[in-house]
C-alpha cells in the first residue's frame, strides 16, 4: 500500500508541478569499450529498447548508436505519482583511433544488451616482421 506523505508547501507542489510537466531531456548512452588487438568491442546497456528502434551507423570511422524508449500510455484516469525512469531519445558517437572495417560490424543483442564487435582495418593490425640473419 502506497504511504501519503505529509501535504507539501505551495513552493515544493510548484516545483514538482514544474519539473513533472517537463519533457525528459536526450540523455547519454553509457558505454565500455575495449581494444583488442583486431578489434574494439564496444557493450551499452539498453534495457527497455526494441531492438527494431536501435540504429547502428559507421561514417569516417565514427560510431553512432541512437534508440527511443516510448513512454508507456496511461489512460485519463491514471497520474504518475513518481516518474524515475527516463524516456525519449538518446545517442552516442564514438571515433575509433584507427580506421575500422565497417562492412564486417557485428552488433547484437541480448537481454539489454548491446555488444558490437569493430575489426580493425587490416592496414592498423599490429604485423610482425621476421628480422633476417646470417648463421655463423
Amino acid at each position: 500500500m502506497l504511504m501519503r506523505r505529509p501535504r507539501a508547501s505551495l513552493i515544493d507542489r510548484m516545483f514538482e508541478d514544474m519539473f513533472s510537466s517537463m519533457p525528459m531531456e536526450r540523455f547519454t548512452l553509457p558505454l565500455d569499450v575495449i581494444e583488442r588487438e583486431n578489434e574494439y568491442v564496444v557493450t551499452t546497456t539498453v534495457a527497455g529498447v526494441n531492438p527494431e528502434d536501435i540504429e547502428v551507423k559507421l561514417d569516417d570511422d565514427v560510431l553512432s548508436i541512437s534508440a527511443e524508449i516510448h513512454e508507456e500510455e496511461r489512460s485519463e484516469n491514471e497520474r504518475a505519482l513518481i516518474r524515475e525512469r527516463r524516456y525519449g531519445k538518446f545517442s552516442r558517437s564514438i571515433r575509433f583511433g584507427l580506421p575500422v572495417q565497417g562492412e564486417n560490424i557485428e552488433a547484437n543483442y541480448d537481454k539489454g544488451v548491446l555488444t558490437l564487435r569493430v575489426p580493425k582495418a587490416e592496414a592498423s593490425q599490429p604485423k610482425r616482421i621476421n628480422v633476417k640473419y646470417q648463421k655463423s
